[in-house]
């Protein structure tokens, strides 16, 4: 009897509430099921998006009676570069295990899920601030022996599974391990919990690993829009740069659901200009693109009609039903903690009542001073009717005062990138960019566009007006942008655009 030198080495890589114990313990009952031994450790994260968890497993892949009464010694923790397999259930922990040491090209088959839950550090960034999800799935292809990308958590949605099913599924079907497909569905079995529904999680990550085998591993999943709006407005997408026309069409499709079809032919109409821009430019379409990500965003601003309408959709109380735990028939509430002031509240009165309320209450000192503190709980008829009646105030946006206020500084903008694109393609794109700095609404809203007025004041227009060079001007504007969004104070922002007023050409072109 020859002895192998080493065991089998898994990394599994999860998030808190997955059921990352569940999953090693199946792992570890399949294996004795097929006579092998195994070991498995875990290291509890920290509160991260529900902890981040990390479960090791080391598998010795011979059968117990051929070890003659010999118990290998095992590792309680994964060795840098001594990882066989390594599964993660977020786009961004695999990420994680790469930066670790664990993931290498000579030995590391890797199995990752192209979904993501978002940092709280990405949702707090003034701009669109999540990780480039493409650097991501670059860093596992390049690193990894081999890579298997698929979406679990889409997988575990369709089969109506945990997502500790569908990865035992994929590692199952992974053949990596020396065990066969009916242990682990015995493992799930002798569990006695959501057998049936575990099964199918099983079984729906082990079809999707062997045809993700097949191909060479699954692509990352396609952003482009589901759906349509209509045949003329496909036609005027199709006519559009290529490198341009998801961002666009998803852009249709968002403001569509956001006010009406009324609204994205208006997206569209805007465009217009600047796919002509563009092409002047010859910016291949790369401009077209930016901007309408940008404007797609900018119409759909958040307002007190979304948030309402946020607030009572039906998939969010899924999620939370999910997340609680809720059994079918129980019951359970929700309350909503809200604080509107009177600025939040003129956002969807009409333009003149809305000035003079807001012009009254700035002479008296009281838009910073006022507001409303509200609980709200949506599970209630009261509280819901409450929303659902500001939530019908959607087909009286376009006579809003926020509304009227948005579409003057978006058509503004809108005009700024088409002069810019008359001086260098580069510079029309970092006026496009600027857009990043407005979002939100209440306090949020009003620093960032704070931010860009003042971008726009002190750079964009001096560059327009020839104070700066193009090239010099682009590299200032991309500064001073990101010197907002890492500071939404404004401090870094007004030591940024002192410096630039200092430059040497700045001053001479100024004279």
């Amino acid at each position: 009897m020859t002895t192998p030198s080493r065991p089998i080495t898994i990394l599994i890589a999860a998030l808190g509430g997955e059921g990352g114990g569940v999953l090693t313990d199946w792992i570890i009952v399949a294996a004795g099921k097929a006579n092998f031994m195994a070991q498995s450790t875990s290291i509890p994260g920290v509160a991260q998006r529900t902890g981040a968890t990390t479960y090791y497993i080391e598998i010795v892949p011979v059968p117990l009676r051929e070890l003659a009464g010999r118990r290998p010694i095992l590792a309680l923790a994964p060795g840098i570069g001594d990882v066989d397999l390594v599964v993660a259930s977020e786009l961004m922990e695999a990420g994680r295990t790469i930066a670790g040491g664990f993931v290498t090209r000579d030995r590391t088959f890797m199995i990752a899920s192209t979904s993501r839950c978002y940092l709280v550090a990405e949702k707090m960034a003034m701009g669109d601030g999540r990780y480039d999800q493409d650097r991501l799935l670059k860093a596992v292809v390049d690193n990894a022996r081999d890579a298997l990308l698929l979406d679990l958590e889409d997988l575990a949605k369709q089969s109506g599974a945990m997502i500790n099913a569908v990865i035992l599924g994929t590692i199952a079907g992974s053949g990596m391990l020396p065990i066969p497909v009916e242990a682990f569905e015995q493992a799930i079995r002798d569990g006695g919990k959501g057998v049936e529904a575990n099964l199918r999680g099983l079984r729906a990550g082990l079809a999707a690993a062997r045809a993700g085998a097949a191909a060479g591993g699954d692509k990352p999943p396609d952003k482009r829009s589901r759906g349509s709006t209509g045949s003329a407005i496909e036609r005027e997408i199709a006519a559009m740069p290529a490198a341009a026309r998801d961002v666009v069409a998803e852009g249709v499709r968002r403001l569509v659901a956001y006010q009406d079809a009324a609204y994205a032919r208006r997206y569209l109409d805007r465009l217009a200009a600047i796919c002509t821009a563009d092409a002047q430019a010859d910016a291949g379409g790369k401009l077209l693109r930016e901007t309408a990500r940008h404007l797609a965003v900018r119409m759909s601003y958040e307002d007190v009609i979304r948030v309402a309408e946020a607030k009572i959709d039906p998939a969010r109380l899924a999620r939370i039903e999910k997340n609680m735990g809720v059994k079918p028939g129980e019951p359970y509430s929700v309350v909503e903690f809200l604080k509107p002031g009177i600025a939040e509240i003129c956002q969807i009165l009409p333009v003149r009542l809305a000035r003079a309320i807001l012009t009254f209450s700035e002479r008296r000192g009281w838009l910073a001073s006022i507001h409303w503190g509200m609980e709200i709980n949506t599970t209630s008829v009261f509280g819901y009717l409450r929303f659902l009646m500001l939530a019908k105030f959607k087909r009286w946006r376009p006579k809003s005062y926020r509304f009227h206020e948005e579409q003057a500084a978006i058509d503004t903008w809108l005009g700024l990138i088409a002069d810019a694109a008359k001086i260098s393609p580069e510079l029309a794109i970092e006026v496009a960019e600027c857009a990043r700095l407005i979002k939100g609404y209440g306090d949020t809203h009003k620093r960032g566009t704070s931010n860009y007025r003042a971008i726009e004041a002190r750079v964009i227009g001096p560059v327009l007006a020839g104070r700066l060079p193009p090239r010099s001007g682009a590299d200032a504007l991309a500064s001073a942008r990101a010197a907002a969004l890492v500071d939404p104070e404004g401090e870094g922002l007004a030591k940024c655009l002192a410096d630039i007023e200092r430059q040497p050409n700045f001053a001479i072109a100024a004279e």
